[in-house]
């Protein structure tokens, strides 16, 4: 007497084998789900922070914006960014379902070196399972998320980081005494999964983004911050 075989498993739940397999490991995956608040709506902080904290990524970058968010804060510069203009795709949609869907969509490829989908306030698509998703896809296929809210309240979420991004005075200009030098964050680390949570002073420095603690001590975050700061 033969058994019937067993029902194939659906998209979701090769997910989360997968993350329990890196649970059971104990270790941070190479890359996952993490969501950035900036302190005023339209403070440029976040977005700042999490460019930074890309900076390093060689792949092309996939950036979905809200319609809401393009509205209020404006189109991302991609001329004044260090990168490369080819090197960032650009996506307007109007609603944050779209966005959820499209950020989904693009943590399935290999070829992207990140997702960064920016949504403003707390749109009812954006809940526990929608965060879920992402996570486990980006830890699946190892490409950096992250999520960009804007007045946004730090709801129920599954993001494994999430940080609140405030703006510093920056660094002096070495050559222009008048001119705005380094750009300076205050970011707290308020949810974590793999580390500590905890606030450090942020700081970009030869292209890589620094992490300042108050005792002087700092560290180095690459592509995917999440092993990173000790």
């Amino acid at each position: 007497m033969h058994s019937a075989p067993p029902a194939p498993k659906t998209t979701l739940e090769s997910l989360r084998a997968r993350a329990k397999r890196l649970e059971t490991n104990r270790q941070a995956p190479p890359a996952t789900l993490a969501e950035a608040f900036s302190a005023a709506p339209t403070d440029g902080a976040a977005t700042g922070f999490v460019l930074a904290s890309l900076a390093r990524i060689q792949k092309p970058i996939l950036w979905i914006q809200d319609h809401l968010s393009q509205r209020e804060c404006g189109q991302p510069y991609f001329h004044g960014l260090k990168c490369e203009t080819g090197k960032i795709f650009y996506l307007e949609l109007s609603r944050a379902s779209d966005v959820l869907r499209a950020a989904e969509e693009g943590l399935r490829c290999h070829s992207l070196g990140a997702v960064i989908a920016e949504i403003w306030g707390n749109p009812k698509a954006l809940d526990f399972t929608a965060t879920k998703r992402l996570a486990l896809r980006s830890e699946a296929q190892r490409v950096p998320g992250w999520l960009l809210r804007h007045a946004a309240q730090a709801d129920l979420s599954a993001a494994r980081e999430r940080w609140r991004i405030e703006t510093l005075p920056s660094r002096r200009h070495p050559y222009d005494m008048r001119a705005p030098g380094t750009p300076v964050w205050r970011a707290h680390l308020f949810r974590a999964r793999w580390r500590p949570t905890g606030e450090w002073i942020a700081r970009v420095e030869h292209g890589t983004l620094h992490l300042d603690h108050a005792a002087e001590q700092n560290t180095t975050i690459h592509p995917n911050p999440i092993a990173n700061v000790s």
